[in-house]
């Protein structure tokens, strides 16, 4: 007779929770790598780098690193509150580059 090493055996919910993370993980890194593209329109690093600026000396590092500051913010609560969403099955999963273009636009200020 067989015996059945069910130790290993995965349940329907923690597949369903391990889809959740691989979601909102897989969708979080496209929106931080959106978010640090843009910084990297201006020759910073990423948006961590481009906030660092805030305060500075020179107005046109401390006006763009503002910018970005804030709309990263309205980036991240439209994103966390739309996964949230996805993930309740209150909302379709919309493929990355259309979830993308859901986001809050950024104009760089004017300098």
């Amino acid at each position: 007779m067989t015996r059945i090493d069910f130790s290993k055996a995965v349940s329907a919910e923690q597949q369903e929770e391990a889809r959740r993370a691989g979601l909102v993980s897989t969708y979080g890194t496209a929106v931080q790598e959106f978010v640090d593209a843009k910084a990297r329109e201006r020759g910073y690093d990423s948006v961590l780098s481009a906030i660092s600026y805030r305060g500075d000396a020179n107005p046109q590092f401390a006006a763009e690193a503002e910018a970005l500051f804030t709309w990263r913010s309205a980036v991240w609560t439209f994103a966390t509150a739309e996964l949230a969403k996805a993930v309740a099955g209150e909302r379709g999963i919309p493929p990355i580059d259309a979830f993308l273009g859901e986001l809050p636009n950024f104009i760089w200020p004017e300098g």
